[in-house]
């Protein structure tokens, strides 16, 4: 978990890369990826080493993080089909919390087979959307973090640490979902026609 003094660089970090990934991820996507893996690398090793309180404690911080960057930059394809693994399992979890109920383990690793087999089979869609809104996200922590408000998506407050928990904000904050999928949203448009003059050249 990030230090409190972490918190501001951090949500800086959040929003510049969520504004390169949302709108201009197709284009930018190496880049992308090295920010994905830097935060998934962080959060990993923030999950292992708990509050972070020390020189050293930051370092491993650091460290993780330099590590899921370099791990999805340099596997590029490993970097696509976890992204719709990723989609997949928050897909299945997302429909099995309208019931009320955790799904089945089996079917979780079905799911993320099956969404890493498929973004392979269409990568540049899985880019757009899979940039779009993760981008998106990153924009509602960064923006959350500088307004002090990181308990709204259960990021955790400055004695707990950041924890990212996409899809379930706290009770009676759901227009967090709101601005997400609208910022998404705009993010696919951005991209598309961003994309459609490159394609009309190629025909």
């Amino acid at each position: 978990m990030l230090p409190e003094t972490l918190h501001v660089p951090a949500a800086v970090l959040f929003l510049v890369g969520g504004v390169l990934s949302c709108f201009l991820g197709q284009r930018t996507f190496r880049i992308v990826l090295g920010l994905y893996g830097f935060v998934v690398g962080v959060l990993v090793a923030g999950s292992l080493i708990g509050p972070a309180d020390t020189t050293r404690d930051i370092l491993l911080l650091i460290g993780g993080g330099i590590g899921g960057a370099l791990a999805l930059v340099l596997a590029y394809f490993i970097g696509v089909a976890l992204i719709g693994a990723a989609f997949a399992a928050l897909a299945v979890h997302a429909i099995a919390a309208q019931f009320g109920s955790e799904p089945p383990a089996m079917l979780v690793i079905a799911c993320t087979i099956a969404g890493a087999l498929i973004a392979l089979s269409v990568q540049r869609y899985v880019i757009v959307v899979g940039t779009a809104f993760g981008g998106a996200w990153l924009l509602v922590m960064g923006a959350l973090g500088l307004w002090h408000r990181e308990s709204v998506t259960g990021l955790g407050g400055a004695a707990s640490g950041w924890q990212a928990y996409p899809l379930r904000p706290a009770p009676g904050e759901s227009w967090v979902l709101v601005v997400w999928l609208l910022l998404a949203i705009a993010g696919l448009v951005a991209q598309v026609r961003l994309s459609t003059p490159r394609m009309v050249r190629a025909r």
